[in-house]
């Protein structure tokens, strides 16, 4: 399968050792669900045009960009501009450190690309570069500039290649502790723990992403081809909320319906209003 057009072009460089390099991203968005605005009253799509307050449409050629030193006052950059700032890293990634992949909180790890030798030529010291990143276990740490901004990437060997992932700035990552300052200590009820731990094992499985398709978007194409063949689509009724009684109780039939039915497929705990579940077994 064709990369397309790479999204940066430049060097990999690890002390003295360089190899031209190019970048490709790692996802690709082509298979989800996109909507355009559309006149109902023409079936016309929308276009979004360029309206200065003051006079009106302006051509998209003629604008420059600005930043906002305050309230109403930018000060205008063009384009050549923006180019003229030039850092080491808009052209190289040099490698600057070497850490434990556990070192890196996952919070930071945020978008993969695909980083392949540029050129026959480069193959030998990209292969010198992968394997001995190889041998020391360690993710690579440099610096790239994409879309006017630098961006910390951490590199990791991957069969014959390099993946490379972009890392969150430190400014851009929350501290958890902020987050879970609120929820309250419990005691926990060792019993109910040891149960919940007995469900973790039931669901136990290796990954399989395949099996993790996304049904909103499944959903929304069925929605699409049901209007688009004239049928009224099917409404869906909202789950309705559920109060737990009897925690225990819900544990244990989660337990015992999760090994009934199979693996991963857990009955919905007791609520008010809802049948109890059967009483459990007793153990010896």
């Amino acid at each position: 399968m064709a990369l397309g057009r790479p999204t940066w072009r430049g060097h990999l460089r690890l002390s003295l050792v360089t190899c031209p390099v190019a970048l490709y991203t790692g996802t690709s968005p082509t298979g989800d669900v996109h909507f355009n605005l559309i006149n109902p009253k023409t079936n016309n799509r929308i276009r979004m045009v360029a309206t200065d307050p003051d006079t009106g449409p302006v051509e998209r050629s003629t604008l420059v960009k600005g930043y906002e030193v305050e309230r109403g006052r930018y000060v205008l950059v063009t384009d050549d501009e923006i180019k003229s700032v030039r850092l080491e890293s808009t052209k190289t990634i040099d490698i600057e450190r070497f850490a434990p992949a556990d070192d890196i909180d996952r919070l930071y790890w945020k978008d993969p690309y695909f980083l392949v030798p540029d050129g026959k030529m480069a193959a030998e010291s990209y292969a010198v570069i992968r394997e001995a990143m190889k041998a020391s276990a360690r993710i690579a740490l440099g610096r790239v500039v994409m879309s006017t901004r630098e961006r910390l990437m951490a590199l990791e060997p991957r069969d014959n290649g390099i993946l490379a992932f972009s890392l969150r700035s430190h400014d851009e990552v929350r501290d958890p502790r902020e987050a879970f300052a609120a929820i309250p200590d419990v005691k926990v009820d060792p019993a109910m723990v040891e149960i919940a731990r007995k469900i973790i094992e039931q669901q136990e499985g290796p990954f399989d992403p395949s099996r993790f398709d996304d049904r909103y978007e499944t959903a929304l194409r069925a929605l699409i081809a049901a209007k688009e063949k004239g049928r009224k689509p099917v409404s869906v009724e909202e789950p309705q909320d559920t109060n737990v009684v009897d925690l225990m109780a819900a544990l244990r039939a989660s337990l015992e319906g999760a090994g009934k039915s199979g693996r991963g497929k857990v009955p919905k705990a007791t609520s008010r209003g809802a049948r109890k579940p059967p009483a459990p077994r007793k153990r010896a």
